[in-house]
């Protein structure tokens, strides 16, 4: 199976592309969301393809997946050190919560429709929405899947020592375990799982394994040898054909209906797949194949778009909230394009301010403790007798 034992280059590093592919998956998201609110997933002609650009948050959980698992892969494969679970952890802390933390304050404060009682404001401000009934409020109902990237974030560390034997010659069984996995998690809509009245199970973290595996695969493919699959992602126009053909089938009703209503367990299982098919193949290109150039999403527009994807993600709900009564118009109502336009511009406008008085200060902070620790750490062993003698 294999061509070459030589690492790809994508195994380490910061990929440009990657970043200019997080901002497209925002601007997706907020696409999807007016187009809703718009009444615009009504169109009869391209009413589903606004309506499924919701599966960008299969990419926003695919990216997570490759870039959070990356270490790991490498690590078992003589690539790089152990990962440290407490680096890991602060490193997501100092990554999401204050910008979280500052728009939940704000919206729940401010914004009319946004409002409740301490449960809102506890689940919300912890992350619980998807467990805690009637907690989804105006302008943060958008948080719910922020909420299966959180769990995420706290099973990896787990899921990266339960497959950490699986090292030198045994590595090679890691993707069929993961893909078994992944294949097994499908199960997870069809069970009888009891909730509590208005939360549903299906938007728990087990119902979108496979998006999240869609990364980690690719993790394990980057910091591997070669493969059929490396060459296959070289081919950039046969890896654009399979995702616009699994998009294109998630439009269908093969996925569901075009508006937001509980999906068939079978619609479910068939949005999940199409969606990480989706993701592999957009992503791999990028990640297995970074010799190439990506001038559309290495560009300087996509990185900028990219650093504030996240604000944009976060923030663009609630800007929505307030355009509709500011510009007089009606909810559900039309006016796709002017809510568009008016949205993405103010909402990008928000993020780029909080990328730079939140996101930025939070990162620097994260590298000055983590350098004051590596500080620590080595002052004892400089000054130490055997440290003196060698």
């Amino acid at each position: 199976m294999t061509s070459s034992t030589a690492p790809d280059p994508g195994a380490k590093g910061f990929l440009p592309a990657l970043e200019g592919m997080r901002g497209l998956a925002s601007v997706a998201v907020l696409v999807t969301h007016v187009a809703f609110q718009t009444g615009a997933v009504n169109d009869p002609v391209i009413g589903r393809v606004w309506g499924r650009m919701d599966l960008a948050v299969a990419l926003f959980f695919a990216l997570s997946g490759f870039l959070l698992w990356r270490p790991h892969a490498a690590e078992v494969r003589g690539l790089g050190p152990r990962p440290s679970t407490r680096r890991y952890l602060v490193s997501r802390a100092t990554r999401i919560l204050p910008a979280y933390w500052i728009a939940v304050i704000l919206v729940l404060w401010l914004l009319p429709g946004a409002g409740g009682g301490a449960t809102v404001w506890w689940a919300n401000m912890t992350f619980t929405q998807v467990f805690v009934p009637l907690t989804l409020t105006e302008g943060l109902t958008q948080m719910w899947s922020l909420s299966v990237e959180v769990a995420f974030y706290a099973v990896l560390p787990l899921a990266a020592v339960a497959v950490a034997g699986l090292r030198g010659p045994s590595a090679r069984f890691r993707i069929p375990l993961l893909l078994g996995v992944s294949v097994l998690s499908l199960a997870w809509v069809w069970l009888p799982v009891p909730t509590p009245e208005h939360t549903n199970h299906e938007n728990w973290l087990p119902g979108y394994v496979p998006w999240f595996v869609a990364g980690i695969l690719l993790a394990e493919l980057v910091t591997g040898p070669r493969t059929w699959l490396h060459r296959i992602a070289e081919r950039r126009s046969l890896m654009a054909v399979i995702a616009v053909v699994a998009f294109g089938l998630a439009a269908t009703p093969l996925a569901g209906p075009k508006t937001l209503t509980d999906l068939e367990p079978w619609e479910y299982t068939n949005k999940i797949v199409l969606g990480a098919i989706m993701s592999f193949a957009l992503l791999a290109p990028l990640v297995l194949a970074p010799r190439e150039r990506h001038r559309i999403l290495a560009s300087p527009l996509a990185l900028a778009v990219g650093r504030w994807s996240y604000g944009l993600f976060i923030w663009h709900l609630a800007v929505m909230a307030i355009v509709f009564p500011v510009f007089g118009i009606a909810p559900f109502q039309g006016h796709f394009w002017p809510v568009l336009a008016v949205t993405l511009v103010l909402s990008t406008a928000i993020a780029s301010v909080s990328y730079a008085l939140v996101e930025v200060p939070a990162r620097d902070a994260f590298r000055r403790w983590e350098a004051s620790r590596k500080g620590r750490a080595a002052k004892p062993t400089a000054t130490s007798p055997t440290s003196a003698a060698s």
